[in-house]
């Protein structure tokens, strides 16, 4: 893949945009290599954890490459649209956890991107921020009901109708990151957390996932109906007696996912 990098570290994997030279912009051919990158990850029964990130210290992604949004009409802008959610919808409904390792600036659309991640952690110097407004746009690939969502509905809204940035500092006050890190070791404070989830029992971690991410687009009786049935549903594996075995011997539990 050309246009970004994909690692396999035993139980987890790291994903790099590479267009560092563009400020990691989202061009159709970068769109179509995280498509096809998700698609394998979704498939891997083995793996626990996922990290997203950019190339280099200056931007995660700096968000939809301008370039090739001047030259849309309505019915391509709408395709555009559609791509775009859909990525990240794919990103948001992984079965298992997805961090976004913020570098720098997330604007746009790779601000989108991070939102439709499980977790973020950032460097201290990341941004974020959803300007389309300044374009005579809005946010299309979902910014607009996940900023509100992970931030409220005021504060998200004038976020939008005046294209500001929200600083590393303010992104952990009002919730919108977990983690804050130095620049230098935004990857490896990123694959501290990767690991401390990968120790968990992972197909507990994927039911708590699926749990939270369907419950949010549910009503709320419905959600906990898919809470009860994926709690009941663990009683029948291995790691429920192997965590449970573990806690009464007063030992380490050791995890199969099985």
């Amino acid at each position: 893949m050309a246009l970004l990098r994909y690692e396999r570290r035993t139980d987890l994997a790291l994903i790099t945009l590479e267009r560092a030279n563009r400020l990691n912009a989202l061009s159709r051919d970068l769109l179509t290599e995280l498509e096809a990158c998700f698609h394998q990850v979704e498939k891997d029964r083995d793996l626990r954890v996922v990290i997203l990130t950019g190339a280099g210290d200056r931007a995660f992604s700096a968000g939809t490459d301008i370039s090739e949004l001047a030259t849309l009409d309505e019915n391509s802008a709408r395709a555009v649209a559609a791509r775009g959610q859909h990525l990240c919808d794919q990103i948001e409904r992984c079965p298992v956890p997805v961090i976004a390792a913020v570098n720098g600036i997330a604007a746009g659309g790779g601000c989108e991107l991070a939102l439709a991640c499980h977790l973020r952690v950032a460097s201290t110097n990341a941004t974020f921020s959803l300007p389309e407004i300044k374009l005579g746009l809005i946010p299309a690939y979902g910014g607009t009901q996940r900023l509100a969502r992970e931030m409220g509905l005021s504060r998200a809204v004038e976020v939008m109708l005046t294209g500001q940035s929200i600083d590393a500092e303010q992104a952990l006050r009002i919730g919108l990151v977990s983690r804050l890190a130095h620049p230098a070791t935004l990857l490896t404070e990123t694959e501290s957390l990767a690991e401390e989830i990968a120790k968990m029992a992972p197909l507990a971690v994927r039911a708590c996932l699926r749990a939270v991410v369907e419950g949010f687009r549910s009503t709320f009786e419905e959600g906990m109906a898919l809470e009860a049935e994926l709690f009941a549903g663990l009683f029948g594996t291995n790691d429920m007696r192997e965590g449970t075995r573990a806690f009464l011997e007063k030992r380490a539990p050791h995890f199969t996912g099985s």
